[in-house]
């Protein structure tokens, strides 16, 4: 109870310092924190936290009652039996007969663990039983066959032959239960004692005579087995004895004119005499064998049946030896007459209950001082968490006063404006309007900066520099497109502490882990419902590469080990054709990243290791613009080697073939599969485009190339690769058409190509509500079977291809007319005259 009490207490101090962190500590979740291994792990959480109270932890740390415990505890615990063990000043006669029986019943089921088989004749040591071997078997019989002869009534307690061995659980010499029964009588009985065990010279004696007699038994088996092997050499020294005669007898009758093919078939049926004959013994050894195993089966079934009647008399005679003795302690109190005993009974059971009573005191004393270093312990922490509490409250109240004067100068400013735009000066001269303006675009576009010094409890500005993902949040060059970024950062951050009002969806996913921590995660539709409403981000770097291991595993396990460095030591080597296109790309991949910002970032190493890598695995590929992008997302969460199986994920398992080749083949059809979807699944929405004559692959194309990278807000671009990693390529063609069905109604009234072909290309990033969006995708676009998609691809591939082969046909007639069209020759340029 102590160490559930010290724990709560330290669950309740760990918890209570943590409130103003956003992701408790390890120790306060149900689950293992996997935090982020990617290039996300190294960035602070954008919060700060209290510094902890040293002097408060160093007199907890002297106040600690106990720090381990000293049994099981919680479910283990509860798992156990009761405890059954009782001092020997509290042990009462009358629960022997009870004990014996339950010990009794449970040697009989042979079920249970070691307690319950240890025997309950010992208090103070701890015995087990063991299981007799052949020898130990084939000793009892004799001795049991001695007994017999010598005294065929004498079946007492201090007579009985017992087989088992009683076996202390530490390597140490076993001992018979004459003895231990003998030696148990001595520590724990008196002088008058009605009943005397056999003990001291008698026990000597038989020990010597065991001893001797094992010995004598050790020599007639070393005897057996020189017997046993001398009569197999005999056997073999006979058979080669009968063939030499064999071959004496057929050279002297070859020599007396016998024909030589008759002599040749007699040896040959003699040879199968003589191996029968081989046979016949073999299956005669084996049929003694037999014979003798069940005989010792037989000898042993009998020996533990005989067992188990002398354990029955054996507890007979021991409960027969407790009732006397209880008869004769009732007697001896109720009879007052004996004055001497009397004198003595009183002063050993007065002496008894001091003992006891010292004993009680010395417990209470003990309990007080574990109580008082407790309540202490609780006191210190009690106003410890009190003082927090109260420096949290004045930081919030400082925050609230603060943000109530920014609200109330920004009131101020606004009231201002809008009173010099109700009445406007029409004038050259420069309007206060207008330096009002200037200086609430200044204030809204701060940001905060890590070289701008922190306050000890918040920061003054909601949005940050960069997110937790490492993407700017306002651009550094248009000043139109920075009030657009911050005015869609602060609608993200908005939506964000909307969310967090309602139940957590970390809180669904600790529950989810906590369910599956003593098995293996499986595909299901909790976790699929889990990954589809987005992975929290401290779980991310965990299920991601779950995600990727789940699909590659038997490609994976097929290659050796320290594959990853293999390719990339080749690609390095090596010259590589790829490597200079993958140079070129590397900063170009995320440039508002700051991972990927510079030549020093510590991600560009990385993407460049692992592009090279793959290049060197998939020479088909080798590299195409748009791998880069990829790459760089999975770095964020996986290290390099998981990041490079990511890659190969997405490009040899979900995508179809050719995907990424010169041809693009694959992107092409997946691009006319959405447009059949566009038209089925929004009608409305495909008319219009169609009615102005709009090709919108040219802004989806990248959408399917990239997977969303640099198209969609960031948060929802990580919550759409949480469930692509987890379900393919079909994610893709449910957010593509989410992303027009959230727009429809806007795309619809614009009424020409023009402006229609501007929208599309930033209406994504508009779109902050990851909820609705989901929704939409995982909802409202159902049925989205896989095998149409599938069929469709086939369907368009045909087509493409045809179309691929036509034009190929076209190119080369006309290389072929102007390469003999003299008219034409002169216009070829100086490089294709080279070539």
């Amino acid at each position: 109870m102590t160490y559930w009490l010290q724990e709560l207490q330290q669950k309740r101090w760990e918890y209570c310092n943590n409130l103003d962190v956003a992701k408790r500590d390890s120790r306060t979740s149900p689950t293992p924190s996997d935090f982020s291994k990617g290039l996300v792990a190294k960035d602070n959480i954008d919060l700060n936290i209290l510094n902890p109270n040293v002097s408060a932890e160093k007199a907890r740390n002297v106040l600690a009652v106990e720090t381990a415990p000293t049994d099981l505890v919680g479910e283990q615990a509860a798992c156990q039996p009761a405890p059954i063990q009782q001092s020997a000043i509290n042990f009462s006669l009358k629960q022997w007969g009870t004990e014996i029986k339950n010990s009794m019943s449970s040697l009989r089921s042979g079920k249970g663990n070691s307690e319950n088989r240890k025997s309950v004749f010992y208090t103070s040591e701890d015995w087990e039983m063991l299981d007799p071997t052949q020898k130990d078997l084939e000793e009892s019989m004799a001795l049991e066959e001695r007994r017999k002869h010598a005294s065929e009534g004498n079946k007492g307690v201090s007579s009985s032959a017992f087989p088992f061995d009683f076996g202390r659980i530490p390597y140490k010499a076993r001992r018979p239960l004459k003895e231990m029964i003998g030696s148990s009588k001595n520590r724990n009985s008196s002088d008058t004692s009605p009943v005397e065990w056999n003990s001291g010279n008698g026990n000597k004696l038989a020990s010597e005579m065991q001893l001797k007699f094992q010995s004598q038994q050790e020599e007639l088996e070393r005897l057996k087995k020189d017997l046993s092997s001398q009569k197999e050499l005999v056997r073999l020294l006979q058979q080669t004895v009968r063939s030499s005669q064999y071959d004496k007898y057929f050279a002297s009758r070859l020599c007396d004119g016998v024909p030589k093919d008759k002599l040749e078939l007699l040896h040959q049926k003699d040879d199968q005499i003589l191996g029968l004959n081989n046979q016949l013994e073999k299956l005669n050894l084996e049929k003694d064998s037999l014979q003798q195993e069940v005989k010792n089966l037989k000898c042993k079934v009998g020996e533990l049946n005989e067992q188990l009647g002398m354990l029955m008399e054996t507890i007979q005679a021991k409960d027969e030896v407790i009732m006397k003795l209880s008869h004769q302690l009732s007697e001896c109190e109720d009879s007052p007459s004996s004055q001497s005993g009397t004198a003595n009974s009183s002063m050993s059971s007065s002496f008894n209950k001091e003992l006891q009573e010292l004993d009680r005191l010395k417990d209470n004393l003990q309990g007080y001082k574990t109580q008082n270093k407790f309540l202490n312990k609780e006191i210190l922490e009690l106003s410890a968490l009190r003082r927090n509490a109260e420096t949290r409250e004045r930081d919030l109240n400082a925050k609230c006063a603060s943000l109530e004067a920014k609200l109330c100068q920004i009131e101020s400013k606004y009231l201002i404006l809008l009173q010099e735009m109700k009445n406007p000066v029409c004038s050259e001269e420069q309007s206060p309007a207008r330096d009002v303006i200037t200086r609430l675009l200044e204030d809204a576009l701060k940001v905060d900066s890590s070289e701008q010094p922190e306050q000890a409890f918040f920061k003054p500005f909601l949005v940050s520099e960069h997110d937790i993902y490492g993407f700017q949040t306002v651009p550094e060059d248009d000043e139109e497109e920075k009030l657009v970024a911050k005015v869609r950062a602060l609608d993200l951050k908005s939506i964000s502490l909307t969310e967090n009002q309602e139940i957590s969806t970390g809180v669904k996913w600790e529950n989810y882990f906590a369910s599956t921590m003593n098995r293996e995660m499986i595909c299901c539709p909790e976790l699929k419902t889990l990954i589809r409403s987005g992975i929290p981000h401290e779980h991310r770097s965990k299920m991601w590469k779950w995600c990727i291991n789940l699909h590659i595993k038997k490609c994976k396990d097929s290659t050796d080990p320290g594959y990853f460095q293999t390719l990339l030591q080749n690609a390095l080597e090596k010259q590589n054709p790829a490597s200079k296109q993958i140079e070129l790309d590397l900063l170009r991949t995320l440039p508002n990243n700051k991972h990927y910002s510079s030549p020093t970032s510590e991600g560009i190493q990385k993407l460049r290791n692992v592009l090279l890598a793959f290049s060197w695995r998939n020479p088909d590929i080798g590299y195409c613009q748009g791998l880069n992008r990829l790459v760089a997302i999975a770095l964020l969460y996986l290290e390099q080697e998981d990041a490079f199986w990511c890659l190969v994920t997405i490009v040899e398992v979900f995508m179809p073939r050719d995907y990424y080749t010169k041809t693009l083949l694959g992107s092409q059809v997946d691009q006319r599969v959405f447009k059949d979807l566009m038209s089925e699944k929004l009608p409305r929405l495909h008319a219009h485009f169609e009615q102005y004559k709009l090709d919108y692959s040219l802004i989806t194309f990248n959408w399917f190339l990239v997977v969303f990278v640099d198209s969609v807000v960031s948060d929802i671009l990580f919550k759409i690769w949480d469930s692509f990693l987890y379900e393919g390529s079909k994610v893709i063609f449910r957010f593509a058409l989410a992303l027009f069905k959230y727009k429809e109604e806007e795309i619809l009234k614009l009424q020409d190509s023009m402006s229609i072909f501007k929208y599309l290309r930033y209406f994504t990033r508009t779109i902050l509500d990851a909820r609705k969006l989901i929704n939409i995708a995982f909802g409202d676009l159902n049925p989205f079977p896989l095998r149409q998609i599938r069929n469709r691809r086939t369907y368009h591939l045909e087509k493409v291809r045809l179309e691929l082969t036509e034009l190929e046909a076209i190119r080369e007639d006309f290389l072929r007319e102007r390469e003999t069209s003299l008219d034409k020759r002169d216009l070829i340029s100086d490089d294709e005259e080279d070539s």
